[in-house]
């Protein structure tokens, strides 16, 4: 029997936001992993504190919080088996047990600009963070290595199924009140 993990992208508007949107032209620049379609388990790496961009490390992400019940979101299914399934939460467990080790990986993000591969000890950034995450469980990052992946380069893995595009907030009212299969194509939002 195989399970469904998501991946979710989203762009919040904040000054840092818009600064790496700046640099990498695209919609979304972050992205998490989360366990379940309501997003009650959505982990990443990023700010622990909202008000403050320069603090980060591992972090349990809520969709109604200040930071993101306004972002924009793109909401994609990742299949995967069983073993897989409990291969990530056990590793994700680990960082949640151990959130105090863990550091963002500032420096790793101008290595993405420059193309140089910045190793640091317990350190990561977002996309850093889920594609190791992936090569851990043997899901294909088809050709790219985690310190160069951005958050959009998981909408080229060809194995990651859309099934939202648009406000957070609005895609966890949908799941609220209609199964996630049920939702019409046409009601999808796209963004600008």
């Amino acid at each position: 029997m195989s399970k469904v993990i998501y991946i979710v992208l989203t762009e919040t508007g904040s000054l840092l936001s818009r600064a790496i949107q700046l640099y990498t032209h695209e919609n979304f620049n972050h992205v998490s992993i989360s366990f379940d379609r309501e997003l009650n388990e959505m982990y990443s790496f990023g700010r622990k504190r909202e008000n403050n961009p320069f603090i980060g490390g591992f972090v349990h992400e809520n969709p109604s919080s200040k930071l993101l019940k306004s972002a924009s979101c793109a909401v994609y299914e990742c299949p995967v088996t069983e073993e897989q399934y409990h291969l990530l939460k056990e590793h994700v467990q680990h960082y949640k047990v151990n959130k105090n080790v863990y550091k963002y990986n500032f420096i790793g993000l101008f290595g993405v600009a420059c193309r140089l591969k910045v190793k640091r000890h317990n350190a990561f950034f977002c996309s850093q963070f889920i594609a190791t995450l992936f090569q851990y469980v043997g899901l294909p990052l088809c050709g790219k290595c985690p310190y160069f992946m951005k958050p959009t380069d998981f909408i080229r893995l060809p194995y990651l199924q859309l099934r939202y595009t648009g406000n957070i907030q609005e895609y966890t009212r949908i799941y609220r009140t209609k199964p996630m299969r049920n939702i019409p194509v046409s009601s999808i939002q796209y963004i600008a």
